[in-house]
């Protein structure tokens, strides 16, 4: 059983939830009072409970890949720990919003990849809803726009972005390693770098110079226990995380809002069909056989995953053969393909849920991605907000490896990132009610199906055998399904003709579900944090929650602290390179460096100049960025040069506006008076009025107070 200690044996939490103590009230001082980190530097003393590998990543989904690939980037030696043996090719998650894709921009070109090896976009750009897969078309959504972005979202399966990831990884030294490959030595160093497949995290140890794991592992049909000792512990291994377990963490919201078989399998035939007569993303199937959601994963490979709800105990997962499942994806497809080959047949269960905390066992372990936050994946909040997650914690971890940033910048991981969670968990939810809003309109709802479910499970279950509830649910169902039938769901049926006419609305007037939310996608904002709040800020964290709750979906760019830098071209003055960049490329993505944006104004290259000599005392990487008008020329750029010297860390940029936006400044909000400074994860930490400000050093010391020892 997977179990967590304090050091010298004291028990700390048990998973089967037994009471907790830390001992005595000494040894809790003594371990409030140790160096957080002083493994992250890496190396060791020679203490066999010294730490020599500053962090373990639990788990190779794309969130734990991502944080592994920019820890490494930045410097800090990992290693990666994957219970399974090989990785799936189920596909799992496939919408990487904007936001993700802005990220993946900067981890060596991997947006590229993605889209070069994407499907076209016409082949996945609408939900359709229909009565089969051939039949009639009872409506269609047109989900693609771009707002406020240098790229655009990506449909592309889980299992094909784990594979970029590795490639990106083995490009940068990391391994994947089975148990065999690295035998019995004890020696952490060995293991940096790597992705040790077969090996589940089955205890931890706290001790008083960091974490002791207990990592299990077949070997030869033996079941052996690897000791790897490290400074710091992410979990992320998923929404059933053992890492989660072991730290005691709760998560807390609604579970069990619905149970789901998920049918993975391929069809070039059913492939061919879809992209010639009627292509989308997602359909939505309603029929007197059968009821389903199939996700077209990749068209031209004919590879589709088909949901499909069932109601334990009355149904059960084991009653989901092979062959059941095929007649399902038959009724579903209104005609026999030729060539179905079912993959993998799976259950899962919908929860939406936030742990009660981000961080746990004396800040020694993080929680990150699906381990932090489960949602319905109506809207592909799962993945996305999980690598948003690595993006936040990254470059933290990264300033406090180098002795910039005290221990409390991992707190503003939590207070950044799991806000964000609660938000996309209830829009995630409110997403889901929108999707259930369509099957009602036709006449199945499924809150009538649930309280059919619940009244068969009080009243009949304890009386009558299970095969009998079953044939009685079924039955119920069946007759629902009547609801959908032709003879029904037409126009020359009154009633039909009503359902008709409610389902077009929902969809016309955009109240079904959606794929893309750029307002909270690109528009979310830190209230609290790793940032300096502004003096005039008005806006809650609450009061973002009920303007959004009103359904507006627009992305409004914004510079106040907390949001992310709004984007627009610009083009570099003084170099012969006449290509245009986004402003979120000012930031850099090789290192974790901050960045002043400020306009060719005297008042604010003196704080400039401030900014790049407290920065250089204090270590911390800083840049200027200087925005100059559209049509300014090299003779006035050579004020920069002169006003910042001796500072070579600048660069001065052009703008290449659009209509209707004339200036970068407007388009925030903002006057050219502002200065604002970005932090690495392209998110702003700081935002004043030049000349507002009477003594910039000072400023400049207690903005930085924010990050600094």
């Amino acid at each position: 059983m997977p179990s967590i200690a304090g050091a010298g044996g004291g028990r700390l939490f048990s998973v089967n939830g037994a009471a907790a103590y830390w001992g005595s009230s000494r040894r809790r001082l003594l371990l409030l009072q140790r160096p957080l980190f002083s493994s992250l530097a890496g190396g060791g003393t020679g203490d066999d409970v010294t730490p020599h590998l500053p962090v373990v990543i639990v788990g190779a989904g794309p969130v734990g890949l991502v944080l592994s690939f920019l820890l490494t980037k930045f410097g800090i030696k990992c290693a990666v720990l994957e219970k399974n043996v090989e990785f799936t090719r189920h596909p799992r998650a496939h919408f990487i919003n904007n936001r993700t894709m802005e990220i993946f921009r900067k981890l060596d070109g991997l947006a590229g990849d993605i889209e070069r090896s994407q499907p076209p976009v016409d082949l996945w750009r609408k939900f359709v809803y229909c009565t089969s897969l051939s039949g009639s078309i009872l409506g269609s959504v047109d989900h693609m726009k771009q707002e406020g972005s240098p790229i655009s979202v990506a449909h592309f399966s889980q299992h094909k972005l784990v594979d970029l990831l590795l490639k990106k990884l083995d490009g940068i030294g990391f391994q994947t390693c089975l148990p065999g490959d690295i035998g019995s030595s004890t020696q952490d160093l060995v293991l940096e770098n790597k992705i040790l497949m077969g090996h589940e995290c089955s205890s931890v140890q706290l001790t008083d110079k960091g974490i002791l794991i207990g990592a299990s592992f077949n070997e030869a049909g033996r079941m052996q226990e690897r000791k790897i000792h490290c400074g710091l512990l992410l979990g992320a291994d998923g929404a059933r995380s053992t890492v989660r377990e072991l730290a005691g963490i709760h998560m807390k919201g609604q579970r069990d809002l619905q149970k789901l078989v998920s049918v993975h399998f391929r069809s070039k035939d059913l492939g061919k069909y879809l992209s010639r007569e009627r292509p989308g993303m997602l359909f939505f199937i309603f029929n007197p056989g059968a009821i389903g959601v199939l996700v077209a994963h990749d068209l031209e490979h004919g590879e589709f995953v088909l949901q499909i709800p069932f109601y334990p105990p009355q149904q059960m997962f084991e009653d989901f053969s092979t062959k059941i499942c095929e007649e399902i994806i038959v009724k579903l497809v209104g005609w026999e393909p030729s060539d179905v080959q079912v993959l993998d047949i799976k259950p899962w269960v919908m929860h939406a849920e936030v742990a009660e905390k981000y961080i746990g066992c004396d800040n020694r372990i993080i929680l990150v991605g699906d381990a932090a936050h489960r949602f319905p994946p109506a809207g592909g909040f799962g993945m996305n907000t999980g690598v948003q997650d690595a993006h936040n914690l990254a470059w933290k971890l990264c300033l406090l490896q180098n002795g910039v940033a005290s221990p409390s910048i991992l707190q503003t991981y939590e207070s950044e990132r799991r806000p964000v969670a609660i938000f996309n968990t209830e829009l995630s939810v409110e997403n889901f009610k929108a999707a259930m809003s369509i099957p009602a309109a036709l006449g199945l709802d499924p809150t009538v199906a649930n309280s059919v479910h619940q009244v068969i499970n009080s009243s009949l279950g304890s009386v009558i055998p299970r095969n009998l509830q079953k044939s009685v649910l079924e039955g119920l169902f069946s007759i629902g399904r009547a609801q959908v039938s032709d003879y029904i769901l037409n126009e020359k049926n009154p009633l039909g003709s009503l359902r008709l006419a409610r389902l077009r609305s929902i969809l016309d007037e955009g109240k079904s579900l959606q794929l893309q939310f750029p307002a909270e996608d690109l528009g979310f904002r830190y209230e609290l944090g790793a940032l300096v709040a502004e003096d005039c800020a008005e806006t809650t964290y609450e009061a973002e929650k009920q303007k959004h709750s009103k359904r507006s979906r627009e992305y409004i760019p914004s510079a106040k602290a907390g949001s992310r830098l709004p984007h627009m071209l610009m083009r570099a003055l003084s170099t012969s390179n006449e290509g245009v960049f986004s402003t979120l490329d000012l930031v850099n993505g090789d290192k974790p460096e901050f960045a002043l944006i400020i306009a060719p104004l005297k008042v604010s290259y003196e704080l400039a100049r401030a900014m790049l000599k407290i920065a250089d005392e204090l270590k911390l990487p800083t840049k200027i960025c200087v925005i100059w008008p559209q049509g300014s020329v090299d003779a006035k750029v050579k004020g920069s040069r002169s006003e910042l010297a001796p500072w070579t860390n600048y660069v001065d940029v052009e703008e290449v506006p659009r209509a209707p936006v004339n200036s970068w400044w407007e388009m925030c909000q903002i006057t050219s008076k502002s200065v604002i400074l970005v932090r690495p994860d392209e998110h702003i930490a700081w935002r004043t009025e030049s000349d507002r400000v009477t003594d910039a050093d000072s400023e400049v010391r207690r903005v930085f107070l924010k990050f600094y020892v």
